[in-house]
């Protein structure tokens, strides 16, 4: 059985709900209702995948050239200390012989031979008068066994013959290789002493010419030699072709 004043309660009370009601669906909840206490923060959400790589951006257009900026100061040089001394290095190949050098001293070049007294002389045309007793000969360029004189030396020769001539005509020729360069002669006329037969020659050499003295006729074989007068043969270097000799 109902109270009696329970039934007019719960009829305001649904008036009230009605009312209310109609206020929620017209958005129109009065202030009053809606406020309440501040909420606990929430926990802190997680790290986003990474994006997806952007796209290149458009290129620049060339700017304008800047102007010349002005020279920098000279550094100061620095000496660095000096670094150690390395391991000393393999021998080298052994190089290729040089070409021989020319003499830087005066090259000399002389001799002086006589006819040795009985000296049996050539009779025979195109013999070398062997003058056999060398007077000097210091280079050895004469050869006494042959009566040639051989240039080591390139240069200019003088050569001369001084002959005693006795009891007999002389002819005899200077020679270069197998060319005659001068001739001489001396009649006999029955001179009741020796008389003489002298000459000389300038000769350009090259090393390996030969120079002698040669009979130019069997018969005119008048050389003549004693304890009182000779015939020499003589020849000495004037100067030498050598750029670089004294």
């Amino acid at each position: 059985m109902t109270s009696p004043w329970l039934l007019p309660l719960l009829h305001s009370i649904l008036v009230l709900q009605v009312h209310l009601s109609s206020q929620l669906e017209d958005n129109k909840i009065p202030p009053s209702l809606c406020t309440g206490h501040p909420g606990i923060p929430g926990s802190p959400g997680l790290h986003g995948s990474a994006g997806q790589p952007g796209r290149d951006g458009r290129d620049g257009r060339d700017a304008v050239p800047g102007e010349k900026g002005q020279k920098g100061d000279s550094g100061e040089p620095e000496t660095g200390m000096r670094g150690l001394t390395g391991d000393r290095g393999d021998p080298g190949e052994k190089g290729e012989k040089g070409k021989a050098g020319e003499c830087a001293v005066a090259p000399k070049s002389a001799f002086s031979a006589k006819l040795s007294e009985g000296h049996t002389l050539p009779l025979t045309v195109g013999d070398a008068v062997h003058f056999d007793k060398v007077i000097l000969n210091e280079q050895g360029d004469y050869n006494s066994e042959t009566g040639r004189f051989t240039c080591k030396v390139p240069g200019v020769y003088y050569f001369t013959v001084h002959a005693t001539v006795y009891r007999a005509s002389l002819q005899f020729d200077l020679m270069k290789n197998a060319h005659t360069v001068a001739s001489y002669f001396q009649f006999y006329g029955n001179w009741p002493k020796p008389s003489s037969l002298s000459g000389g020659c300038l000769l350009h050499l090259i090393p390996g010419d030969q120079v002698w003295v040669q009979m130019s006729l069997s018969e005119y074989n008048g050389f003549y030699s004693s304890t009182k007068t000779d015939s020499t043969f003589t020849g000495f270097l004037l100067y030498s072709d050598w750029k670089n000799s004294a």
